[in-house]
């Protein structure tokens, strides 16, 4: 495991002191959802004490979008879901609905707890996996592309249905040595710049780059409405975005690499809330 400097602390903790460490634990939305954005650092997170929601890092307008449903463009992916859910698709003569009725009822914990490990398939899968299988496995139905508009806008509804959920991604278990991988991905330096994922957002978190405030990576308010692409974009195109700026070859979405990986980053998050779909810079 990676050892952080004094150097490293003090840097993280003046970035974040007019910024995540003045926030309060929680804040509400539409004035009745309560949302968790600080917590105490999971057991197996040895390089944080405190965890931040990305929300904590942003400026007062983009906190307040995020704050009502009405100012949140992410929620037009929620509505387009919601149309989804209940067309009929593919020979089987089934929808989303047929199987598992009001996503309020069969989805509010989901969100919560993937990417999880998947006993009759024998490996871990992403929420993106799960509808993918569902669509072929019991729709007879076309897949979606992993980070195409359906499949975002519908990861989009399961974390709506899901918000206030407490994330709790299990670290041992059959799904202990995908998170393993995850983590020494989380670690490893790569490309041209030779950055690993914990030099921005375990060492730096809160420093600026780019005219913008480096939050701790946490995914927890996934799939994001991103103000600078004004889209909904999932996990795996934010790693790829990532992975692009060091400047090294990225991973497909949906690899086995970038699955693990979201195992591990979702799993730094345990204690934080569902808060998808956020706005985010």
């Amino acid at each position: 495991m990676k050892t952080i400097t004094k150097l490293t602390v003090a840097l993280a903790v003046a970035g974040t002191s007019a910024l995540a460490q003045n926030v309060e634990d929680n804040f509400m939305i539409n004035e009745e959802t309560e949302i968790t954005v600080k917590a105490d650092a999971p057991a197996h997170v040895e390089g944080l004490s405190t965890i931040y929601s990305g929300w904590a890092f942003r400026g007062e307008g983009t906190r307040i979008m995020q704050m009502d449903d009405f100012d949140n463009p992410g929620m037009i992916g929620v509505d387009n879901a919601r149309d989804d859910w209940s067309v009929v698709e593919g020979e089987a003569g089934e929808s989303c609905e047929s199987c598992h009725g009001a996503p309020e009822e069969s989805m509010a914990g989901v969100r919560a707890t993937y990417p999880k490990w998947n006993e009759d398939a024998g490996e871990v899968r992403t929420m993106e996996m799960q509808i993918n299988d569902c669509r072929e496995t019991r729709m007879q139905a076309e897949p979606w592309k992993y980070t195409g508009g359906d499949m975002v806008d519908m990861t989009a509804l399961i974390s709506y249905v899901g918000r206030g959920e407490t994330i709790n991604i299990a670290t041992d278990g059959p799904g202990a040595d995908t998170l393993k991988a995850g983590e020494e991905l989380y670690y490893t330096r790569t490309g041209q710049l030779e950055l690993a994922c914990a030099n921005c957002h375990e060492d730096n978190y809160g420093n600026m780059i780019r005219a913008d405030h480096l939050s701790q990576g946490q995914i927890n308010g996934f799939p994001v409405y991103r103000l600078k692409n004004t889209k909904l974009n999932a996990v795996h195109s934010r790693f790829r975005g990532c992975v692009r700026d060091t400047m090294a070859e990225t991973f497909a979405t949906g690899s086995p690499e970038f699955v693990a990986l979201e195992m591990y980053v979702g799993s730094r998050g345990n204690g934080l809330s569902v808060e998808g779909p956020s706005v985010r810079n």
